[in-house]
């Protein structure tokens, strides 16, 4: 058996499948959704989602430019006077508002005028010999229309304002271009909604049984199925399953192709999809999926031949249970982050503690749990304090359903997939749930946040995602992160400007030994004078008795406010807490530090994140 075994089974993928389906070793993180099942139809699209004629808005002002030798093409005194003698002209209440960078006057027409009012204040100018042209001052609109994808209607998880990711508002600034995002993953079966931004992957996967290839790694990243023909083949307890097409799911979240007038719309639908097979028959092995993620982030791999478009983002809907995370996930994911690439992971479908799998308790990830579409935690994803964030998921059937059935398709996510039950046949699209399909969408994200700005870190990316990220309108047991992704406030923050309760956020891992002193820096810019009287700080620090830490929070001049004392009466694990500190005294702009104090033996742990809210 290779890979990593743990209790006689291989890992698998993270989606949840009707029955959960066990791929090459790993499990993916999705469930499938039964194509004879059936269930309400799916709710329309609201109306700000459906297509629209643009507004017929009312003018209100008219743009006049004069003639270079005019008094009134220098002068506002002389375009003033003009204005007021056309309003007395036409019985209109014009006047003189600015003048353009261009040089043109910007005039009010005292309110909306109707179609005859404006035709006469424009003749009136237009008849004007001074005058070279004037023309209404029109409204403009944003234009990511709304998809016209067939099926973008059921994409509840991008747009509804419940338990959507909020993605529509993001597209007038980004799509994805120019970035690659690695699907490692059980291949990809083609598909039309998929063909035109799929770039060359590889097949990883080295026993040429597992791949059901003939020859095992190669070239060749095309999903030859993932089926078990009987219970048991895979290990004790595993059962009989069809393909899964998981990887063929995970990216038409990603990266479906859009506005074609054909099936549905992936989040960051201009960027590359590259499909790494590590995934085939009863899962895959952890050497095979450690040097995928090296060859996929443009590392080097003995023997393979050197990838021509590495990705900067890297999606890994796969995992298995394990207590720490193997040394060979955390090696091959240390390289991808320092090569720039952000590596994002599926929470597990067990419905336990995250840090009992992998490569979700690996450093260095997003960690993403499944959030259902009414904003709970779906009743499969995994939870725990090494959640970073939650995304939709989706729910097929409800926790109390018979395990196997699809009863609730309208609430799952919606992809690309194939029909055939082994073999590839013809292409669809099919509703799944799981971590699988959660982690795909903050993919999406990073892909639309590297695009939009070149220069961002993985820990940066990571930074805005979870502090833009809204809580769970619903119900969360266990820890869901810093709340449900929210791709539009997201997109804006890190293009826009920083405005008053701007959040500044470091969610890079700083180790905490025993009896030594560690710090974490944030560099605000952008502030204005001082920082708040309450200065908002928000500590996330993981460590197996906290009691033994002092917090300090230490301000651009150098003076420490202490946030947390020692004690050694509190056993308790990790530090999750706000503070309010009065920083009035202090300049808002600089670096500031989180410093943590380990006055104890016996108990470490690390910094995960911190942020300064103003």
């Amino acid at each position: 058996m290779k890979g990593n075994t743990l209790n006689g089974s291989r890992r698998r993928l993270i989606s949840v499948v009707a029955a959960t389906a066990t791929i090459a070793g790993v499990v993916a993180t999705s469930t499938v959704a039964s194509a004879a099942a059936t269930g309400p139809s799916p709710k329309p699209a609201p109306a700000s989602q459906a297509m629209t004629e643009l507004p017929a808005a009312p003018v209100e002002k008219v743009i006049v430019t004069y003639k270079s030798k005019a008094a009134e093409a220098g002068s506002n005194t002389a375009a003033k006077k003009d204005a007021a003698a056309k309003g007395e002209e036409t019985g209109e209440s014009l006047s003189f508002e600015r003048r353009l960078a261009g040089g043109a006057a910007l005039v009010d027409l005292g309110g909306e005028a109707s179609k005859k009012d404006l035709t006469e204040v424009m003749d009136a100018f237009r008849a004007d010999s001074s005058v070279a042209s004037v023309e209404a001052d029109i409204r403009a609109y944003a234009m990511a229309v709304t998809p016209n994808d067939t099926d973008y209607s059921k994409q509840w998880d991008l747009f509804e304002a419940t338990g959507g990711m909020n993605v529509p508002g993001a597209w007038d600034k980004t799509t994805g271009s120019g970035v690659t995002v690695a699907v490692i993953d059980t291949g990809y079966a083609a598909h039309s909604d998929l063909v035109g931004n799929v770039v060359s992957g590889y097949d990883f996967i080295s026993s040429s049984a597992d791949a059901r290839d003939g020859n095992g790694r190669d070239s060749d990243a095309k999903d030859e199925g993932d089926w078990n023909a009987t219970d048991g083949e895979c290990g004790t307890g595993s059962r009989a399953s069809n393909s899964s097409w998981h990887g063929t799911h995970v990216a038409g979240t990603i990266g479906a192709t859009t506005h074609n007038t054909k099936g549905i719309a992936g989040i960051a639908y201009s960027s590359k999809i590259q499909p790494v097979r590590v995934l085939g028959k009863c899962g895959g092995s952890s050497a095979d999926i450690a040097d995928a993620i090296t060859w996929a982030s443009g590392g080097t791999v003995p023997g393979v031949a050197a990838n021509a478009t590495p990705a900067k983002v890297i999606n890994l809907s796969l995992g298995g249970a394990s207590s720490t995370c193997p040394s060979v996930y955390q090696s091959a994911i240390n390289g991808a982050v320092s090569r720039g690439t952000t590596v994002v992971v599926a929470a597990g479908n067990s419905n336990a503690n995250a840090s009992g799998f992998t490569p979700a308790n690996c450093s260095g990830v997003i960690n993403v749990a499944s959030t259902s579409r009414e904003g709970n935690r779906s009743f499969y994803s995994n939870y725990g304090t090494i959640i970073d964030v939650s995304a939709p998921g989706g729910e097929t059937r409800r926790a109390t359903d018979t395990p196997g059935t699809v009863t609730t398709p309208e609430n799952g996510i919606l992809s690309t997939l194939n029909s055939g039950t082994t073999t590839q046949s013809t292409e669809n699209y099919k509703p799944y749930q799981g971590t699988s399909m959660a982690a795909p969408h903050i993919a999406g994200l990073a892909a639309l946040l590297k695009s939009a700005k070149s220069t961002l870190t993985p820990a940066e990316i990571e930074s805005a995602i979870k502090a833009n990220a809204r809580p769970l309108p619903g119900t969360c047991t266990g820890g869901c992160g810093s709340g449900i992704a929210d791709t539009t406030k997201t997109v804006n923050a890190v293009t826009g400007t920083t405005t008053p309760g701007a959040t500044f956020t470091n969610a890079a891992n700083v180790t905490i030994s025993d009896n030594t002193t560690v710090a974490s820096s944030i560099a605000v810019t952008g502030r204005t004078g001082n920082a708040p009287a309450a200065l908002k700080v928000d500590v996330d620090i993981k460590h197996t008795w906290r009691g033994d830490l002092v917090i300090d929070l230490i301000a651009p001049d150098g003076t420490v406010r202490n946030l947390k004392p020692s004690s050694s009466s509190d056993s308790a694990d990790n530090v999750l807490a706000t503070y309010t500190v009065d920083a009035s005294s202090e300049v808002a702009n600089g670096t500031w530090k989180l410093q943590v104090r380990d006055v104890a033996s016996g108990d470490t742990g690390y910094i995960d994140s911190w942020s300064l809210t103003f």
